[in-house]
């Protein structure tokens, strides 16, 4: 009997240690396949023209840009943060909130809010370089998209805004995209009433201009 009831405690005790070894074999493989199936997360930080304003659900920037990422092979995921109205002290204020704890690479769209409300440029500069500090104390890339000042603002106002973002994408040496509304700001059938936003055609077009620039991007 007592015999019996060592060899009883010896299988019991083999059974233990096969169950924790295959409890630490499911843990190590869901680990790897965590790791392995982690997809790139690129951070669209903008105002209204990144958040979709007056778009249906899943034709904002965001949505469209990952589709098309997607289509071509990368294993990525877009968020949208976007949020409308939002000026570049906005952005500079939300950035922590925006980029979360995983961020790979960030899509800047800011500086249209504040050519269209008149704030200075040397403000919208300053802003801007701070955002571009932080992200590179952060190790995180970053495409710097282009803005341009609306025509009723003025020369020497439009000069002097323009000219901010090639300058700071140069001194940062982050990546950069001329025109966030190339081929669509001041197009009727790209914009929505308002003639200000895209619609989802306008949407199209501005990710299919933006795709070479952004592949180039995530690829460096």
């Amino acid at each position: 009997m007592q015999n019996r009831r060592v060899l009883t405690l010896a299988y019991g005790g083999q059974l233990s240690i096969i169950n924790i070894f295959a409890v630490f074999i499911v843990i190590f493989y869901g680990i790897c396949d965590a790791y392995a199936e982690k997809s790139v997360r690129i951070v669209a930080i903008g105002d209204s023209l990144t958040a979709g304003y007056g778009l249906p659900q899943g034709e904002d920037f965001p949505t469209q840009l990952e589709a098309a990422l997607r289509a071509k092979g990368f294993d990525v995921v877009v968020d949208n943060a976007g949020v409308s109205g939002d000026t570049t002290t906005g952005g500079l204020q939300r950035l922590d909130w925006a980029l979360g704890n995983d961020a790979d690479f960030v899509i800047l769209e800011l500086g249209a809010n504040d050519a269209l409300r008149g704030i200075q440029p040397n403000v919208t500069r300053e802003n801007l370089e701070k955002i571009l500090i932080v992200l590179q104390k952060k190790n995180i890339p970053v495409l710097l998209t282009g803005m341009k000042a609306p025509p009723n603002m003025g020369a020497n106002y439009t000069t002097e805004f323009d000219k901010i973002f090639p300058e700071l994408a140069k001194k940062y040496e982050a990546d950069f995209y001329p025109f966030f509304l190339q081929d669509v700001a001041a197009d009727p059938a790209l914009n929505q009433s308002d003639y200000i936003h895209p619609n989802a055609d306008g949407v199209k077009i501005i990710v299919n201009n933006m795709l070479p620039y952004v592949q180039r991007f995530i690829e460096n």
